[in-house]
């Protein structure tokens, strides 16, 4: 999941106080799709939409530049955050492995039944009460513990859960099993999954998250395939991330936004740098971006 401060080592980092750079001036010109991560980069320290949004988001529109929400949340939260604008807007949740348009899924890729099964075995045997496992379904987050801190972290992400007695015995199509990690998602809950990274995509999403997919699966490759359906090149996208599950996103659009708060290595990664969430970054660079079209 998305949840996390801004990273020490981006403290004090800024974009551009004054104009766009040249060359982002002219990629906006052509600028026909926006992706955007949710958590540390449109939501605000709040975990809110900023009211500043909704008008740029019409005015999206009225260009017919599509918008897409890209986020680790479920598909049915992301629903929920865009209810009043969902119509005919592609959403990638559940970081790339869940892509769904109007109601009508798009694309999704699912975990074996073993691989869920060994995850959960593994996190039993630690008997660390920190640890909690989210198997995550198409049709609702699965979870055994009822920690009532990990089950608060759990409702912010997925609005629809279920607690069961036995998370190996799940029936529901598996998109990816996530492990919260109270304290440290690196240092204690990667490294029960590690392995699995020669098979599977396996990512750290946040502070105290992290993430066990099908292999191939992550955000980037999910707008790729947008992309392609759209008609639409990297050339024409930009994109707005601010952590390590925002990655493979950033190759995918020439106008590649890195979040002030941003982990470091998200923010050399991306061409440009957007002011912080807490500072409306997203909603103050979309503007910009905007007005150079328009200019």
């Amino acid at each position: 999941m998305e949840t996390h401060a801004p990273h020490p080592a981006s403290a004090g980092l800024r974009a551009e106080a004054g104009p766009l750079r040249p060359e982002a001036v002219k990629l906006a010109r052509s600028l026909r799709l926006v992706v955007c991560d949710m958590d540390g980069t449109l939501l605000d320290e709040d975990s809110r939409i900023p009211d500043d949004f909704w008008p740029l988001l019409d005015a999206m529109r009225e260009r017919g530049i599509a918008f897409i929400p890209a986020s680790g949340r479920q598909y049915a939260t992301l629903a929920a955050m865009f209810s009043q604008e969902l119509a005919g807007m592609p959403i990638i949740a559940e970081n790339g492995s869940f892509v769904v348009q109007d109601g009508r899924e798009v694309h999704s890729s699912t975990l074996a039944k073993s691989v869920v099964v060994g995850i959960v075995d593994r996190s039993r045997s630690l008997g660390r009460k920190e640890l909690g496992v989210v198997v995550c379904g198409k049709r609702s987050a699965h979870v055994e513990s009822t920690d009532p801190h990990f089950l608060e972290n759990v409702e912010k992400y997925y609005v629809v859960n279920q607690v069961v007695d036995d998370l190996t015995a799940v029936d529901d199509d598996v998109l990816k099993v996530e492990l919260f990690d109270a304290r440290d998602a690196k240092k204690f809950a990667l490294p029960l999954v590690q392995d699995f990274a020669d098979s599977h995509d396996v990512v750290v999403s946040g502070e105290n998250w992290a993430d066990v997919m099908a292999k191939g699966t992550n955000k980037g490759a999910a707008l790729r395939a947008l992309q392609r359906s759209l008609g639409i090149s990297p050339a024409q996208t930009a994109a707005f991330g601010d952590y390590l599950n925002d990655y493979e996103m950033m190759a995918e659009a020439e106008l590649s936004f890195a979040m002030a708060n941003g982990h470091p290595e998200l923010l050399a990664a991306a061409r440009f740098t957007a002011p912080s969430n807490a500072e409306h970054g997203v909603p103050t660079t979309l503007k910009a971006l905007l007005n150079s079209d328009a200019a």
